[in-house]
């Protein structure tokens, strides 16, 4: 074997033994089993992968940014909220307003919910599961108020092609849109002195404090990032269904959570990955997928998606005591 083949080996072996290597295995191995249970369907084809990445766009770009909350220890359970009331309040300023303002009104929404997330958590210094839940429901609430409990269509066949309904050079727009986000997520996350200073403080504030790090204002920033990530996703369900709803985005914190734990990031701080995330949302869509043309209710697909997060979990836990 030639020096360049070993090196290959011991790149792959070091590869396979990392942890975050998991959902890679994890991934593969639902994939083949639906594969085979599912083989006289259409489960493998190319329409239903395409499928797949469109229904789970939404999911894998507020994963992306839910990692970056999660890399110092906080969670973000009013993401779901933000997303409705995004999609509301770019499909109202769309019958007053161009493309452009609509869809910096929708992203407002999610910059000014991170923002009050990230300054009562922190002038508060309270948990970030309370305050969170407590805006959850505040925006929940704004969002049934604003449309009264109506669908707001969209008409605007250009924005509705530009998040969701089109594709540019053969591939779906939501498509590109993953891409990215995942692009931007990784390089911030891998490849910028910010993402090392937020993995710092999620794994130990007090020393990442003493290392000089604006520990305070990092954690704010994770949230808002959180939060315009539900808010763009707000816009791609908004895009891809042609309209707005105050139901959009309410299942989806649990899938979310779960794609984002079982990928690799620590639901306690200091470890994320955003590739991980990105599977994570993929691997949630394939399970449900499978399930619906297995002949799986609602309700069954509800019961795997928890045990799925148990499982990231139990994992996470075991993995933090082990480190």
């Amino acid at each position: 074997m030639s020096s360049i083949q070993q090196a290959g080996m011991a790149h792959f072996k070091q590869f396979a033994l990392r942890r975050d290597a998991f959902i890679y295995y994890i991934f593969l191995a639902v994939l083949c089993v639906f594969a085979i249970v599912l083989h006289d369907t259409a489960f493998m084809t190319v329409d239903n992968m395409l499928n797949i990445i469109r229904q789970t766009a939404p999911i894998t770009v507020m994963a992306v940014g839910l990692t970056f909350a999660l890399a110092v220890g906080h969670i973000d359970l009013s993401i779901g909220s933000v997303v409705a009331l995004s999609a509301i309040v770019g499909a109202i300023l769309l019958q007053y307003t161009g493309i452009g303002l609509a869809v910096a009104g929708a992203l407002l929404i999610g910059v000014s919910i991170g923002l009050i997330n990230g300054l009562l958590i922190e002038r508060l210094q309270v948990s970030s599961l309370l305050i969170t839940l407590g805006t959850m429901g505040v925006v929940t609430g704004v969002a049934r108020q604003l449309s009264n409990l109506e669908s707001i269509p969209i008409i605007n066949q250009d924005f509705n092609l530009a998040f969701g309904a089109g594709d540019l050079f053969g591939i779906p727009s939501l498509l590109w849109w993953t891409l990215g986000v995942a692009f931007i997520g990784y390089i911030a996350m891998n490849k910028l002195v910010f993402g090392r200073h937020l993995l710092a403080v999620g794994g130990s504030p007090k020393a990442a404090l003493a290392m000089g790090i604006r520990v305070t204002r990092l954690r704010v920033y994770t949230l808002v990032i959180s939060s315009v990530a539900a808010a763009l996703a707000g816009l791609l369900y908004a895009g891809r269904l042609h309209g707005a709803r105050y139901t959009l985005g309410e299942a989806d914190l649990l899938t979310v959570i779960a794609a984002v734990a079982i990928g690799g990031t620590s639901l306690f701080g200091g470890r994320a990955c955003i590739i991980g995330a990105i599977l994570g949302s993929w691997l949630m869509g394939v399970i449900n997928n499978g399930l619906i043309l297995s002949g799986f209710s609602t309700n069954e697909q509800m019961i795997a998606r928890g045990l799925i997060l148990i499982i990231a979990v139990a994992i996470g836990v075991k993995e933090l005591k082990n480190g």
